[in-house]
């Protein structure tokens, strides 16, 4: 060993002492070595001063040393001690062990190899003790920290599961609120409108030229606001999840040339060009025509607003596991691909000031997201600053209701049918055949 133990030898018979010692010294044992006679002497040395191992002899003159080890013990003395016993019963061992004695040797077997090699072992179980005792310390430490911190993880979610509850309670009401005022906000709106339409009848009396025009406006901006009070209601309808779909057999390019008809006014006032291309060998879906055509206003509207120059075009085709896709294409001012996501959100616009070029509630794509994902399709969205536009909606030609009182059957749309139909000289087209105007024959 090469550092310098503090040695502490403890036995009333000087004689043992001197052999301990010896021995020692000839191991080669680099040592401060102290003697004291007894055991009070040793309680009382061992209480002020630290040492690497304690030699103890097992009979003492004022006590025996298993009186003195549990003495020791007691006073939370650990240093190692080594039992110097003139017994070499096997009893005698196993007590000794059991009051905390580090080794014990049989004073008859004392030599400078033994003893070095019984100091070597002492030292070395009493470090290891330590560092289990710090070792169980710090799991101690760091089991009463969990705790600490499962508890305010606990308290935390107490917290959290307290606001979500409130979160949840006021969406709620705001669904309710949002749902009760589009209601009261339609009656005075549809007024609004049939008033104006009425004024603008001649039956009812010819209008100037500027009684006509502010009329107009009138009725122009009653529809657009029924228009944003009608996206709200179905917003709140889809959060509450009470919007359902009403689905029927119908043709989706009579919706088609519907909603581009009502959207041409908006187009031709920008001078863009509104098209349309279809690829459909039949056109007969099974969905709800009805949140299909505000899908597609949606999107033209959108399409249209944010075009300045060019044109807007609708294309519908064929997808293989009887599908069909419609797509709407522009030319307007595209979408950075960070917003690509953001723009689904409820409520959100790429620009969100009060100032911003292009007004909206933010609600049209949440709800188009909302209604497609309903009708079991996917929406794509491919887009280029300053170049345009695409997004691309995947529907599957019969969608799927939830059943009441059994499956719904199959209907007759399958691609066996034949689709006939006339065209309309009026429309114009990108590419392709036109789109039909009014329900199709077909034969099943």
């Amino acid at each position: 060993m090469e550092d310098t133990l503090k040695i502490l030898v403890v036995d009333d018979d000087e004689v043992d002492r001197m052999a301990v010692r010896c021995a020692l010294t000839k191991a080669g044992i680099q040592m401060e070595l102290s003697e004291v006679p007894d055991g009070n002497d040793a309680l009382s040395i061992l209480s002020t001063t630290a040492y690497d191992c304690v030699f103890l002899g097992y009979r003492l003159l004022d006590q025996d040393g298993l009186t003195l080890i549990k003495q020791l013990r007691s006073s939370e003395i650990t240093f190692p001690l080594v039992v110097l016993t003139s017994q070499e019963d096997e009893e005698t061992a196993v007590q000794l062990l059991k009051t905390g004695v580090t080794d014990y040797l049989s004073k008859s077997r004392i030599s400078p190899e033994n003893l070095a090699q019984v100091l070597r072992s002492a030292i070395r179980v009493y470090r290891a003790e330590i560092q289990v005792a710090l070792a169980k310390d710090q799991l101690r430490e760091s089991h009463e920290q969990l705790l600490r911190k499962n508890q305010e993880l606990e308290r935390q979610q107490q917290q959290l599961q307290m606001q979500n509850f409130k979160l949840s309670e006021a969406s709620v009401l705001k669904s309710h609120f949002l749902a009760t005022m589009s209601h009261e906000l339609r009656t005075p709106m549809n007024a609004i409108i049939g008033f104006s339409q009425i004024l603008l009848r001649p039956k009812f009396g010819q209008l100037t030229h500027q009684q006509a025009d502010m009329v107009e406006r009138i009725l122009n901006n009653g529809k657009h606001l029924l228009m944003l009070v009608n996206e709200v209601l179905d917003f709140s309808k889809l959060e509450a999840g009470r919007l359902d779909l009403k689905a029927e057999i119908f043709d989706v390019l009579k919706v088609i040339n519907l909603a581009v008809g009502e959207m041409r006014s908006l187009a031709d006032a920008k001078n863009l060009s509104l098209l349309v291309r279809t690829d459909l060998q039949n056109s007969l879906v099974f969905n709800d025509p009805v949140r299909v055509k505000q899908i597609l206003i949606n999107l033209l509207s959108n399409a249209i607003k944010f075009t300045e120059s060019g044109e807007v075009c609708v294309e519908v085709k064929e997808l293989p596991a009887n599908r069909v896709t419609i797509i709407i294409r522009d030319t307007g001012v595209g979408i950075a691909p960070r917003d690509f996501q953001r723009i689904f959100e409820a409520f959100r616009q790429v620009d969100q000031t009060l100032t911003r070029k292009y007004p909206g509630t933010g609600l049209g794509l949440a709800i188009i997201d909302s209604l497609v994902r309903m009708m079991g399709g996917k929406i794509f969205l491919e887009s280029k600053l300053g170049v345009g536009s695409m997004f691309k909606i995947e529907l599957p030609r019969q969608i799927k209701l939830p059943s009441v009182g059994g499956d719904t059957p199959p209907l007759p749309i399958d691609s066996n049918q034949v689709f006939y139909s006339a065209k309309n000289p009026h429309h114009s087209s990108c590419q392709g055949r036109q789109a039909p105007i009014g329900y199709p024959k077909f034969k099943l």
